[in-house]
């Protein structure tokens, strides 16, 4: 295999990404959105209530006008003008008479509110007031008080073109007069007469053009318009709206919720799914079991149940990856725990199935949370004389292999029984156990630690040709994969990718009956190791193996 291999980029964030974190996280969205909820009733219980009536005003052309232009930028009556004057002081005032109100007239135009529907004639006078007969009221009063304001303003200006009509009637009358008297003392031959007969036809007539004026004006009906709709008593409150409180409400929690679920996600570094290890970490994921198989740090699946499928295809990327001359796989958890022991347990089971011979080799000192070799027990093997036994000098590596009872072709060296052999993971003595395993036909499949506990699994991945990381859901974190996979990659060793798997419950060897050490069968096996070939110093741990025919890759 190349050891040089680069790192994969990792996947793109797709929408479905973002489903998931919402699956995750959906109780911060449900308590968001019940705060904002909750909130919205409560402004909506402390709020004033608003009541409001409506008055509609058909404004008609009173006095000299001639025309109701609603395009509001040109012509006799502008109704965005006459929206402003029912706001004015001077209809406020009249309004306020009207109401018998003794708030000042400038607070009731606060409450006042004018509309003008497109293409029409109308004004809208809108009054809201906490109380259902007072907006009524209110609407009603200015209704009345801009028709007479606009009533009053149009007699005023007839009035005052009247006065000015018979002021300039006064005026021609007498000129007539004096027309008149001249004309009566001259003789009929005087030249004089012509030009007098022509002021006073002139005179005539300018008389009955304002004449006629005059009566037009006298005469005129003022009616500066009229309600069309009536302020009606309003049954409900238009403000506190309590739909659109709810709403607004549930919208900020909604909000709010996606940015603290988004927020927790940045900074939760757990390993929750797969795409986290591939996406995140840049670590290619080889298998991933699911929740729904419940797996035990100290079980092996069976071949056909779906953690064995799973580790079937897992066996098969592995053989497919490995080259001719490859066969060393070490097996290190990114994080504290079992999960290699369970991984490496398995992928060792899936390859002896397909009758290759394998060993296992458990290099993982037992945790504290169990008593006995997790290897031995989930094989029912004898936990010692195991691999510190071997590396201390207690016992030859042909008395630490033992083969497994219910498995075939397969072969397991426990971790041993020496508490102090810790500090010989990284010795020659283990170099050279390694080789001479890994001289026989087969597999050889370390169960290492965690490359966050120690240097141990730098060291055995340094011997082997291919690494697998092994990484626990909601207990990984991933910084800690992505310096397991730097760590052997800095060594040179090709990591394979990870196997993804749900959080193990470590407690579940206090509970759960230990398994049965059933005997071993007679079952066909490859030859043991003679001793020929391991030569063990009880002292030394010196173990003489033939020089390999090539670099190790």
């Amino acid at each position: 295999m190349d050891a040089s291999q680069a790192a994969p980029r990792p996947a793109p964030t797709d929408i479905s990404d973002y489903f998931v974190m919402l699956r995750r996280h959906w109780w911060v969205l449900f308590l968001l959105v019940g705060i904002g909820i909750g909130g919205a009733l409560l402004y909506t219980t402390t709020q004033p209530k608003l009541y409001e009536s409506s008055t509609s005003v058909l404004v008609q052309p009173a006095g000299q006008d001639t025309n109701v232009v609603g395009g509001r930028t040109k012509g006799d009556i502008n109704l965005d003008t006459e929206a402003q004057l029912v706001r004015s002081t001077a209809v406020a005032a009249g309004a306020a008479e009207l109401m018998r109100a003794t708030t000042a007239p400038d607070e009731l135009a606060r409450n006042v509110t004018v509309e003008v529907p497109a293409n029409t004639a109308v004004l809208v006078i809108t009054y809201g007031a906490s109380d259902p007969a007072a907006a009524r009221a209110g609407s009603h009063a200015f209704a009345e008080a801009y028709l007479r304001n606009r009533e009053e303003s149009a007699k005023a200006d007839i009035d005052a073109q009247i006065a000015a009509l018979n002021a300039k009637v006064k005026q021609l009358s007498g000129s007539l007069t004096q027309i008149n008297g001249r004309l009566a003392r001259l003789p009929d031959s005087n030249p004089q007469r012509p030009n007098l007969e022509s002021q006073r036809s002139t005179t005539q007539n300018q008389l009955n053009n304002l004449s006629g004026k005059l009566n037009d004006l006298t005469t005129a009906t003022v009616t500066g318009g009229k309600i069309i709709s009536d302020a009606r008593l309003p049954e409900t409150p238009s403000k506190p709206d309590r739909m659109l409180n709810l709403a607004t409400g549930a919208m900020l929690g909604v909000l709010l919720g996606l940015g603290l679920a988004l927020a927790r996600e940045r900074l939760d570094r757990r390993v929750r799914t797969a795409g986290d290890v591939a996406r995140r970490s840049r670590v290619p994921v080889l298998a991933e079991l699911g929740q729904e198989e419940e797996p035990r740090f100290d079980d092996v699946f069976q071949p056909y149940a779906a953690g064995g499928r799973t580790f079937n295809r897992l066996r098969n990327e592995v053989v497919a990856s490995l080259g001719p001359d490859d066969k060393v796989v070490v097996v290190a958890g990114a994080s504290r725990g079992m999960a290699s022991t369970l991984v490496a347990a398995n992928l060792a089971a899936a390859l002896a199935r397909t009758g290759s011979d394998v060993i296992l080799v458990g290099a993982h000192q037992p945790d504290s949370v169990t008593d006995t070799a997790p290897l031995a027990s989930i094989f029912g093997v004898a936990p010692t004389p195991g691999l510190s036994d071997v590396l201390a000098g207690r016992v030859g590596l042909a008395e630490a292999v033992q083969p497994a009872p219910r498995i075939p072709s397969l072969r397991v060296v426990t971790t041993g029984g020496t508490a102090s052999a810790a500090g010989l993971m990284q010795s020659q003595g283990l170099r050279d156990a390694l080789d001479l395993l890994s001289a026989r036909p087969g597999y050889v499949v370390i169960e290492a630690p965690s490359t966050a506990s120690s240097a141990d699994a730098q060291s055995l991945a340094s011997f082997a040709d291919a690494a697998i990381i092994a990484v626990e859901r909601r207990r990984t974190r991933r910084p800690e994969v992505t310096d397991a996979a730097e760590q052997l990659r800095r060594v040179g060793t090709p990591l394979l990718g990870a196997v993804v798997l749900p959080r193990l419950n470590l407690d579940l060897q206090k509970d759960v009956p230990a398994i049965e050490r059933k005997p071993a069968r007679a079952l066909p096996a490859s030859p043991p190791l003679s001793e020929t070939e391991v030569d063990l110093s009880a002292a030394t741990a010196v173990i003489r193996v033939p020089p390999r025919t090539g670099p190790r890759k």
